[in-house]
């Protein structure tokens, strides 16, 4: 091939190549634009998740740092040892019951249960009556909780 077309190829890929980049980030920023209200509330709850997790996972340290020790007494030993069980055991709960209300139509919900009183935090704009009816019947179902001890957020 003659100098002059081997130039007249690389100038039209390299021209290419510039239109690929520039229409790269221009779609990107439209996809970002109408993604970003959807991100937001999916972060909420993935945040939310992760930051119980790693608080969970130091917790459960802990608890096996003091079984292990061999300075530990027995008492702090068995409390540990308790006090993980009881853990594990919420931690299996709110698992229960987060997938028993995804499973009745809500896109995503978060459950902390703390000694007295429940929390939900549900994915959605607003909740009907019926819609709380059915998310209250899971809980009580499952976590033997009285009505006054369960508070239902909608977060949209």
């Amino acid at each position: 091939m003659k100098k002059r077309t081997k130039i007249i190829i690389i100038a039209v890929m390299v021209l290419l190549l510039g239109v690929t980049g520039y229409l790269n980030v221009m779609l990107n920023k439209s996809v970002s634009n109408n993604n970003n209200e959807t991100t937001t509330t999916s972060s909420y709850f993935q945040t939310y998740r992760n930051d119980r997790e790693s608080t969970r996972d130091q917790e459960m340290l802990y608890y096996d740092a003091i079984i292990s020790s061999e300075s530990s007494s027995e008492e702090a030993i068995k409390n540990a040892e308790t006090a993980k069980l009881a853990l594990i055991d919420q931690m299996e709960q709110e698992l229960v019951v987060e997938g028993l209300i995804k499973s009745k139509g809500f896109a995503d919900c978060v459950v902390t249960i703390s000694d007295s009183n429940v929390n939900a935090v549900v994915k959605a704009a607003e909740l009907t009556s019926s819609e709380v009816a059915q998310i209250v019947s899971v809980i009580q179902t499952e976590l033997s909780v009285g009505i006054e001890n369960i508070k239902i957020i909608p977060v949209e």
